[in-house]
This record gives C-alpha cells, structure tokens and sequence, in this order.
C-alpha cells in the first residue's frame, strides 16, 4: 500500500509569486559550493581517462572499467545512502563528502610525481569518488527544500539544473583545455582544489537542521524500505522515476555509441562530437529555463505531458545522423530532446520534493538516483552488445525509440491531470517497527 495518497486535485496556491532563491544567503552558497563541485567533477571526467592512457598505457577495456567503477557506488550503497543521510546533519555529511573527494584526487598526482601512479589506484579513486558523491549528490537534493522552502523549489531546482547543463559543456571544455596546456595530473590538482573550495564554501550554512530521533531508533532495512514503498506505491512518484529511467537508458544507449560513430564510421573531428554534444547541453539549459514559464501558462502536469508528446518524438532524428546536412537535422532532434529532459528535471524533482516530508527526502531521493544510475549502467551494457550484434545504427535506433516513449509512463498517469505542486508535504506514517 502506498504511505500518501496521490494527490491529483488543484489545490490552492498563495497569489504572490515566491520569492527569489537568490535571496536567500542559504542557497547562494550551496550554488556556489555546487559550482565548484560540478567544476571538480568535470574536469576529472576529462582528465583521470587521459591520465590511464597516456601515463599507464591504459586499453579501452581498462578505461571502460574505470567509468563502470564511477557509477558502481550508486548501485552498491545508493539506498543505504539514503537512509544514512536522513539520519545525519545535512551541512556535515556535505563537507566530508567534498573533504573526501579532495583528499582522493590529491593521490592522485601526487603518486604521478613520485612515480608510483597505479591503475588499480585510479581505480580505487574513481570508486571511493563515486561513494562520495553518493552522499553528496542526495544530501544536496535533499537540503535543498529546507533552504529555500518548498514555495521557492521550482526556481531553484531550475537554477541548479541549469548550473548542471552549463557545467556539462563548460568545465569539461575547462578540463580538455588543462589537460592540454598543463598535462592532466596538474588538471587533477585543480579538481582537488575544486572540492576543497566546495568544501569550506558549505561552512558557510547557517541553517539550523532539526533534531533526527525518530529514524535513529528505526532499523536502516525498515527504513529503505519505507523509502522504496514512499516512490514506489505512489502512483506520481512511480511515473516520475519510469520516465526518468527510461530517458537515462535511452541517452546512455545513444551516447556509449556516438564517439564510435563519429569517428570510426563517419571519420568526423572528435570536435565535431563535441559540438553534437554541446547542442544538447544547451537544450537542456533552455529547457531548465523555460520549465516554470510553462507550468505557469500550462499547469505542471500538462507541460511535463505536452512536451513529451510535442518533443519526444525527436529524438528519432539522432540516429539519422551523417554527414552534412542530416548532421544538423540529427542535432537539432538531440537538442529538442534534451530541452525536453531539462524541462522534466525542474518540474519532476520539484514535484517529488513537495510530495515528500522532509523525514523522507534523503530516501526518495536516494531511491531514485538508484533507479536511474542503475538506468544509465544497464544502457551502457545494452549498447556494447547491441553494438557488436546488430550494429551501430541499430543500437541508435533502439537508443532513440526508448528517448522517444520515455514520456509515457507519466503521460498515463495521475500526473497529466496536476495542476499545482501540492502545497505541503504529506505526513508519512511512521514505518513498522520489527518485532
């Protein structure tokens, strides 16, 4: 049974629009510890590959293992993490998390200079990172209803999405652009740097968190449990993460195959693929930004449907990509897809905040960073076979056909018809004790 009852019904708003994030001293320094953050992550995303093949004579199948092993963590404590985080300050399990990531890729040039550098230590690294950013990536969803409060939740989660698109172009162009004028362990030493600067950035926070009693004396299986039941037996939370699911799976199908299309098949510039992807960072931004115009002209639950049906379909564009001309048709269909998903991360992750007490937030939160990086695993999987059985395109196809669908599952549930967030969190019950 599900712990709330979907609540599909208008309910009424406050008149006044709310108040800017940007007012508040609170989300102005979680943004500017987040860019530092997103600054660490994606500079590193360029630069520990480049360190494994060009400092260790790392193969594809060690450089495939170490992009497994970043994402391992998700899979491994993601629900446990959630549990953990609703049971800890929020503000401290921040700083350790950015301390940790600092200390973990300080090793690493630090061992290239000393000439004991190992790729079981960069694998190691990406591994212990990922765990760390487990704990931050949940914990920051998770604070971030208590320091803007839930009226202000569109604004700011379409200002952090935005920060994540903008990131995604910029500071991996920052990390190519280190790794190439200063080699890639002295980009590594700006990662660190990064975190570190995050880290005494969080210190900052002022907000005053309430005491944890009641899940310190529940058991941690009773309470992921209670988590899993929260997302999953509400039929608006289970859409939501469907969806998401589906649109992870079907980007990591296409992207796992679109470098060995570009430039094995197509003999077009590794530049050539980073514009492709550029575009749909700047779909994703633009999405972000026009997400609370929509819901306010169309209602939440009609724009997250209306844009799955209007620009879903687009993503069958990509796997026509070529040469010339089909080149700009397959970006501009990429484009609209990711305008699409930019849209779905402000509304969706504003929606399952309002519909969650903040007792539960880590845990939903965690459940559905669970599923969807459990998502993004399996695509890559399911691209590397479908790759070598039936080939490249094939794959995009399959990889464009989910992209394509992936609105449905909220499309055909009680979300369409919402046209308000809910105006406070219901009360969950409290989860069953052992006995």
């Amino acid at each position: 049974m599900p712990d709330t009852q979907p609540d599909t019904q208008p309910e009424a708003q406050p008149k006044t629009p709310p108040r800017s994030p940007w007012r508040i001293a609170d989300f102005r320094i979680l943004f500017a510890a987040s860019t530092l953050s997103q600054l660490g992550t994606n500079v590193s995303y360029v630069a520990v590959p480049l360190i494994a093949v060009t400092a260790l004579d790392a193969g594809p199948g060690q450089v495939g293992a170490l992009a497994t092993l970043s994402t391992l963590a998700f899979l491994l404590i993601g629900l446990p993490a959630g549990a953990w985080v609703d049971r800890m300050r929020h503000r401290r399990v921040l700083i350790v998390a950015d301390l940790a990531r600092a200390v973990l890729y300080a090793s690493v040039p630090l061992a290239w200079w000393t000439d004991t550098l190992t790729l079981s230590q960069l694998y190691a690294v990406v591994l212990l990172n990922g765990a760390a950013t487990v704990f931050f990536d949940v914990t920051s969803q998770s604070t971030l209803p208590r320091l803007v409060g839930r009226e202000a939740l569109v604004p700011a989660n379409a200002v952090m999405v935005a920060l994540q698109a903008v990131s995604n172009v910029a500071g991996r162009g920052a990390g190519g652009a280190l790794v190439q004028f200063l080699t890639a362990p002295v980009a590594v030493v700006c990662t660190a740097a990064a975190y570190l600067a995050s880290a005494l950035q969080l210190t900052a926070i002022r907000h005053k968190e309430g005491p944890k009693g009641r899940n310190q004396k529940t058991s941690l299986r009773a309470q992921i449990a209670e988590g899993l039941r929260h997302v999953f037996g509400n039929p608006e939370l289970r859409a939501l993460a469907l969806t998401a699911a589906l649109t992870n799976l079907g980007m990591q199908i296409i992207n796992t195959m679109l470098p060995v299309l570009f430039v094995r098949e197509l003999d077009l510039p590794a530049s050539a693929l980073g514009l492709f992807w550029a575009a749909g960072g700047l779909g994703l931004l633009i999405g972000a930004r026009c997400a609370r115009p929509l819901a306010t002209r169309l209602g939440y639950g009609r724009s997250l449907g209306l844009a799955g049906v209007v620009l879903a379909p687009a993503a069958l564009l990509v796997p026509l990509v070529d040469r010339g001309v089909w080149l700009w048709l397959a970006g501009a269909g990429w484009t609209l897809a990711l305008f699409k998903t930019g849209t779905d991360n402000v509304l969706g992750v504003s929606l399952r905040q309002r519909m969650t007490s903040d007792d539960l937030l880590g845990r939903m939160n965690a459940t559905f960073r669970f599923v969807l990086t459990g998502a993004l695993a399996l695509g890559a999987a399911v691209s590397g076979l479908l790759g070598e059985l039936a080939g490249v395109r094939a794959t995009l196809w399959v990889g464009g056909a989910l992209l394509a669908a992936a609105f449905l599952p909220v499309f055909l549930s009680p979300v369409r018809t919402r046209r308000e967030l809910p105006h406070h969190a219901p009360v969950t019950a409290p989860a069953p004790q052992p006995r």
